[in-house]
């Protein structure tokens, strides 16, 4: 990752794998990161920030809750992120991760 704070660059090659979360559950469990949204800054905020979300899909029969989880992916490492429910769909339940920091 870029430094020590990932940016959205980091993310979009993984657009489509699949995370391991770290949770006590009957099984593994895992989501798949479906897209990462930038946002650009609006005239009147600061410009130095980075800001971006990551969204990703789970299981529909295993709801996270919000809070913090340990993600694991075999080429970006382990990174903790939290994590909030954002929708239920057919194929599982829906995911947001949000990224707000000052740029070194």
């Amino acid at each position: 990752m870029s430094d020590d704070r990932p940016t959205a660059e980091d993310f979009r090659p993984h657009v489509g794998t699949k995370f391991r979360i770290r949770v006590e559950a009957p099984r593994p469990l895992e989501l798949e990161l479906t897209s990462v949204k930038s946002y650009d800054p609006l005239p009147e905020e600061e410009r130095a920030m980075e800001r971006f979300s990551l969204f990703f899909q789970g299981p529909p029969d295993m709801l996270l809750q919000q809070g913090n989880y340990v993600y694991e992916h075999p080429s970006l490492g382990e990174q903790m992120f939290f994590t909030v429910p954002i929708g239920q769909e057919d194929q599982g339940f829906r995911y947001e991760v949000v990224f707000n920091y000052f740029k070194t």
